[in-house]
């Protein structure tokens, strides 16, 4: 049984503090697919020359490099000072999993698949141990898929739930977008995202024929 951990975490003690203390309306999102070699970052809700300040004044980053640039968002390759804390690292040894890591006016969220309960206890003493001020903010355990499979991931299911719950689909809106994060603890821009992604796995199991869905699950 795989759990699935939330963390908030100070940025001042873990990575890139001076940069989101330089821009705290920016959101620095992980994306952890683009490269191999060096963390790439998605810096939404600035624009070009604030993100480019911001890691400028960073001490702890080395390089960075402009891959993407979109109306709304900026992806970075970025490459980090030789001993800097590597909180991402952290979290990934012992079998972790980040499934989502998203920066905002001074404090990191990360969510982590682990294999079971001790290797996040684990994972939690290890960060501590660091120094760095943990707040584990949700814990639950997946056992597996049961009934229907689902492509969505736990971040989509659980924002298309909430949305549910609180109305966002009614009409009038029981709730706004801003809101609705606010009460998921993301940014705007993080649950906008999550919304196109849900739509777009949705639509396409709806759409895609029952022989190829079956191929696929």
């Amino acid at each position: 049984m795989s759990t699935i951990a939330e963390f908030r975490l100070p940025a001042a003690q873990t990575t890139l503090g001076t940069a989101l203390e330089y821009a705290p309306e920016a959101t620095f999102e992980l994306e952890s697919s683009v490269s191999k070699t060096c963390p790439s970052l998605w810096v939404s809700d600035v624009g070009r020359e604030t993100a480019v300040a911001a890691f400028e004044t960073d001490p702890s980053v080395a390089e960075y490099e402009l891959l993407v640039e979109t109306q709304s968002r900026l992806l970075f390759d970025v490459t980090f000072v030789e001993g800097t804390m590597r909180l991402r690292d952290e979290l990934l040894a012992n079998g972790g999993s980040v499934l989502e890591m998203w920066g905002t006016d001074g404090w990191w969220q990360v969510r982590v698949r682990f294999p079971d309960r001790e290797t996040l206890v684990e994972a939690y003493d290890r960060l501590e141990a660091s120094g760095i001020s943990v707040d584990l903010r949700r814990v639950s355990d997946v056992s597996g898929v049961t009934g229907e499979e689902t492509r969505l991931t736990p971040q989509q299911q659980e924002a298309l739930e909430a949305a549910l719950e609180h109305g966002y689909f009614e009409i009038p809106r029981g709730i706004s977008m801003e809101e609705l994060a606010e009460e998921l603890g993301i940014s705007h821009q993080a649950l906008s995202e999550r919304f196109r992604r849900a739509y777009e796995t949705l639509v396409d199991d709806e759409l895609q024929p029952a022989s190829e869905q079956s191929n696929v699950r």
